[in-house]
């Protein structure tokens, strides 16, 4: 079985962006979380709404599903903010030996990355309750701070 990289971390710190370069330098496949959402949350969160538990599941599951079946092919890295523990163990349940690249990066960094940004529907209004929902990772595979 192929490597499967979660790249994580809070809205805006960088994910796709180094997912996609990561992907590339290990000749493997890049996944966007963003694209596994449903339409419902999409709509939830450009209304400046974050998302609930009972919302995530579900995008959590296809999410799962699509990079375990990437890595059949080859290395598969993905971006996802998999921000709670639970989110990353739900998501361990379904790709198994999964890494994790956690990125760090300071709010007023990410806060100017957001204003920048167009055609994302997630608002900058969201990043607080992102920074709160956060819970690093203990062990992870590479962290790396982004300023």
């Amino acid at each position: 079985m192929h490597p499967a990289i979660l790249v994580m971390g809070v809205s805006g710190c960088g994910k796709s962006t180094v997912g996609a370069g990561l992907a590339t330098a290990i000749g493997g496949c890049f996944l966007d979380g963003d694209d596994f959402h449903p339409s419902q949350n999409v709509a939830r969160m450009a209304a400046g709404q974050p998302l609930t538990d009972a919302m995530r599941w579900p995008w959590l599951d296809a999410l799962g599903q699509a990079v375990q079946a990437a890595r059949q092919n080859g290395p598969a890295v993905f971006a996802c903010s998999a921000l709670r523990k639970r989110y990353r163990d739900h998501l361990r349940a379904a790709v198994p030996d999964l890494r994790i690249a956690y990125l760090d990066a300071p709010r007023d960094v990410v806060l100017a990355r957001l204003a920048q940004r167009q055609g994302h529907f997630m608002p900058a209004s969201l990043l607080d309750s992102q920074f709160a929902t956060l819970e690093i990772p203990q062990n992870p595979t590479i962290a790396a701070r982004i300023d």
